[in-house]
């Protein structure tokens, strides 16, 4: 009696299991069907949120782009859009055999040299005062800091009335101070011109490089100066053979991030001089700007194509280093 009873609930367990066996069988193509149903209502509904960021960026962005690309082979004057003859290379021809190109690319290089040295310098050396801890530091930062979000073309502006030679404050307060006897045709001598935005520029960069470099300072572990200030080090020896191989890498990318915006960036020297006097502040953005205003939508297209390709070299640079640093 209990082999048999045991017999049987062997046979129905069995049986129970064969069901559910074949019921899993029967569910799992459901189961993956749900599961696939699912995903594409999920992920058309990711696109659907998507798709207006995705449009507003290729429209007002890429597509520009192109048309932009378009126009530097083409023979594009605005004041003659019925024949809009392909030119091919021809408006790059003409940019390169302009008596103006070295100038504006002399200009250029001064520009971006002149630029980024001081404000590396300086940018380094107010992070370095920042670092330390003080009453009101927090006031004196938000000081320092302040000029980053100011716009570049208002500051500009502020520049060329400072620079202005009949009631600069500039001229003022050189004067008063005994460094100079009359006052100096900044904005109008070319020399003093190219002195005069390049103080504008720095002055607006320092910010940047005192945020990035403060930032990196503060990282840089307080045990490893502690003990090397007990073995003996000095400040600058501490400087120069911890603090700065400690957050070279920072400056690096600052500086390259830095050269890139500088390059690309008329806004100062167009509101303080236009690229003037006599062409002598021209750097590749404002003379590309020129040829706008003249309507000569093609040169300014081919000037513009070739700026993109300087900056994806730089971009290149960059996404190179910050590889190298994120491996790290």
């Amino acid at each position: 009696m209990t082999a048999t009873t045991f017999g049987s609930d062997g046979a129905r367990a069995e049986q129970a299991r064969a069901r559910r066996a074949r019921g899993g069988q029967a569910r799992a193509p459901r189961e993956r069907l749900r599961r696939k149903s699912f995903g594409r209502r999920h992920a058309l509904t990711i696109l659907g949120f998507l798709l207006p960021a995705i449009v507003f960026v290729c429209w007002f962005t890429y597509f520009p782009m192109l048309q932009g690309a378009h126009m530097a082979f083409r023979d594009w004057n605005l004041w003659d859009l019925t024949s809009t003859p392909w030119v091919g290379l021809a408006n790059f021809a003409t940019i390169l055999s302009d008596p103006v190109f070295p100038v504006v690319a002399g200009n250029t290089a001064v520009w971006v040299v002149g630029s980024i040295v001081p404000q590396l310098v300086i940018g380094f050396l107010v992070a370095l005062a920042l670092w330390r801890r003080f009453r009101l530091r927090g006031l004196y930062q938000a000081l320092v800091f302040y000029p980053w979000a100011v716009s570049g073309f208002l500051v500009g502006m502020l520049f060329r009335w400072m620079f202005n030679a009949e009631f600069g404050v500039v001229n003022d307060l050189l004067m008063k101070a005994g460094a100079i006897e009359a006052p100096l045709p900044w904005l109008a001598e070319p020399g003093l011109a190219m002195v005069a935005v390049i103080m504008a520029n720095v002055w607006y960069g320092v910010t940047f490089f005192a945020i990035m470099i403060l930032a990196a300072l503060q990282s840089v572990p307080d045990e490893v100066l502690e003990a090397a200030a007990i073995d003996g080090a000095g400040t600058v020896r501490r400087l120069f053979s911890i603090v700065i191989p400690y957050i070279w890498t920072t400056l690096a990318l600052t500086v390259l991030l830095r050269v890139i915006w500088t390059f690309n960036s008329p806004e100062i020297i167009y509101a303080m001089t236009g690229g003037g006097p006599a062409g002598r502040t021209h750097i590749i953005t404002t003379w590309m700007i020129q040829y706008t205003q003249q309507g000569s939508y093609g040169l300014a297209s081919a000037i513009g194509l070739a700026v993109m390709a300087v900056l994806f070299v730089f971009c290149a640079f960059y996404l190179m280093a910050m590889r190298r640093v994120n491996e790290r």
